[in-house]
């Protein structure tokens, strides 16, 4: 039995004991040791679940978590206890159609940390201790901090976002929102090659940790919405647009300034958008989504173990275990955090 963050209900979040269950062979026990607050573990905190979702029974929220070995099943051979490690909440079936051609992000039988969607909830990664599979262990190496290695998962996202745009060699992009996603697009962006990345947002302190990421110019379109118009001439500027907001005005915006045929991904949600489809079609975009991951999470770990990538800009605040409630505050407001954290190692 260990302590865990567990929903009940919009803004009825509780610290409360949950069993973890025992040890398969194939299975590893972890001790939890940091926890990124993530859009969706807000949702659920400040509305109880987004769009048709709802939360219906006591759920453990939580998906971007690491921490350390303290239990190894019999044939889980490469791992060992003391072993530190990143850990994927993400669980396809590996035998559904989708996950038959490889495209295990869209499984059919997906169990997902934290998530409301299938019935029952699948419980969260928000706990002090978890028993996993050993496949979802990536051990991290003794410079990356256990900060540094809950954030392999939002990483993973923004790798995978890179992957559906295609080469990114020599082009321009320009990322909407930034947000923990949109920043991390940027660091992705850059190592496939992009030759400027553009970045808007309306919060200067975002902002200033895209340059601090990679970024090459950034733009607050709430100080000044004309921002982007320098971009506008020849039908403009950009080859790739990566759209991490959800925000109906950034997707027009962007798509303003995004050259004939470029390539548009769309990484934010944020409810239903009307897409101005007469400039779509005009322009012949390229219309992309992009989902989740899959093998790109044992690639965020390499990166981070190769000293490939520095995260540390992203984490604004790391918060102790028992003020959990003052993690949440801190990270529903944008112009105070970037990513939150909460200390499992602390209570």
């Amino acid at each position: 039995m260990s302590l865990a963050l567990i929903i009940h209900g919009a803004k009825d979040l509780r610290l409360e004991p949950f069993a973890t269950e025992p040890v398969g062979s194939r299975q590893v026990k972890v001790q939890v040791r940091a926890g990124g607050i993530c859009g969706s573990d807000m949702h659920y905190y400040q509305h109880g679940g987004f769009g048709s979702v709802r939360v219906k029974q006591p759920m453990v929220l939580g998906h971007e978590v690491s921490g350390v070995i303290t239990q190894v099943g019999a044939a889980a051979v490469d791992l060992t206890v003391g072993d530190r490690v990143s850990i994927s909440p993400s669980r396809p079936c590996g035998q559904c159609e989708f996950c038959q051609k490889g495209q295990h992000n869209h499984c059919l039988n997906m169990r997902f940390y934290g998530s409301a969607m299938p019935w029952p909830h699948i419980q969260g990664a928000f706990r002090q201790e978890m028993v996993i599979d050993a496949t979802q262990a990536y051990p991290v190496s003794d410079h990356v901090s256990d900060s540094e290695a809950a954030l392999a998962e939002p990483f993973s996202v923004a790798l995978h976002a890179v992957s559906r745009a295609g080469s990114l060699m020599g082009k321009k992009v320009l990322i909407t929102g930034c947000g923990p996603i949109g920043a991390l697009t940027v660091v992705a962006a850059k190592l496939a090659g992009a030759l400027e990345v553009v970045v808007t947002d309306i919060t200067d302190q975002t902002l200033e940790r895209a340059i601090r990421l990679g970024a090459d110019v950034v733009l607050n379109t709430a100080k000044n919405p004309d921002a982007l118009n320098s971009f506008k001439p020849n039908r403009g500027a950009f080859d790739v647009l990566f759209e991490a907001s959800g925000n109906q005005s950034a997707i027009v915006q962007g798509l303003e300034v995004l050259k004939p045929r470029g390539i548009f991904v769309q990484v934010g949600t944020g409810g239903e958008v009307t897409i101005p489809l007469n400039v779509l079609v005009a322009k012949e975009f390229d219309y992309r989504g992009s989902f989740r991951f899959h093998e790109e999470f044992a690639l965020a770990v390499s990166l981070m173990n190769q000293k490939r990538v520095d995260l540390k800009p992203l984490i604004s605040h790391t918060v102790a275990l028992n003020n959990y409630l003052e993690a949440f505050a801190l990270a529903s407001d944008r112009h105070k955090s970037m990513k939150v954290q909460i200390d499992f190692a602390s209570a």
